[in-house]
């Protein structure tokens, strides 16, 4: 079991950074794909959140949205969404949260709000909804997000979310980590080389001294990613 996607090469590197008993505030697609995979494999006490008020779901199909009923059924408890932000945001309860955006710069910061001009925008993007509060309210940010030159980029167009906490960000070519200030390549993942990774990035990346190869996902890894089924998947 030795072929995978990128999609699948993001999801393991991910899981492989969140500890057993991190309270992990989650979102859907890849960042559900990541928690729910830790927490089969390497840290079955992964506390996860859902922005829609569940805390500690753990969910047998991964869901459609954060409104899905499995994620209340199988939490510890559900609280209301201002109380989500309040206590247990804003009060310092979460570890690690899991942002995306259309657009990250060199130091982090996020945007998803728009492209272009602001009242002229050629593509006016979903919003911030929670992000920025998650971005400043939890301990660690952990990032995903393809790279591209279109996503990484050297100025925002729109800044949604600072990204002061930016702790990691997993790409389909490697890992990204802040030293120094600015966002530093420090893995790259197998058979990608660090020019491929210039060449995806609007800016002069700077690549890690140490930067190593990120260890290919196991089959015990891709057997428990795989066992992860999307509800409303054949």
């Amino acid at each position: 079991m030795s072929a995978y996607t990128a999609d699948e090469m993001m999801a393991v590197e991910a899981a492989r950074r969140l500890d057993d008993d991190t309270v992990c505030f989650v979102g859907i697609g890849l960042p559900s794909l990541a928690a729910n995979l830790a927490r089969r494999t390497h840290a079955p006490r992964c506390v996860l959140v859902y922005e829609s008020g569940t805390i500690g779901s753990k969910p047998d199909e991964l869901p459609l949205s954060i409104g899905d009923g499995e994620l209340a059924e199988t939490a510890d408890a559900v609280v209301t969404v201002p109380e989500m932000f309040a206590y247990w945001l804003q009060g310092g309860r979460i570890d690690v949260g899991f942002l995306g955006a259309a657009q990250i710069d060199r130091h982090g910061n996020l945007n998803s709000t728009v492209i272009g001009d602001y009242d002229r925008p050629s593509v006016r993007l979903p919003g911030g909804g929670g992000a920025p509060e998650i971005a400043l309210g939890v301990r660690d940010v952990f990032v995903m997000l393809r790279q591209t030159p279109r996503a990484f980029v050297d100025e925002l167009d729109f800044t949604t979310s600072l990204g002061d906490r930016v702790r990691v960000v997993v790409t389909d070519l490697g890992v990204l980590e802040p030293r120094n200030g600015e966002l530093t390549l420090t893995q790259l993942h197998p058979g990608v080389v660090a020019e491929r990774a210039r060449e995806a990035t609007g800016w002069d990346l700077r690549i890690a001294d140490d930067v190593r190869e990120t260890a290919t996902p196991s089959g015990d890894e891709l057997r428990a990613l795989r066992s992860l089924r999307t509800k409303g998947d054949a």
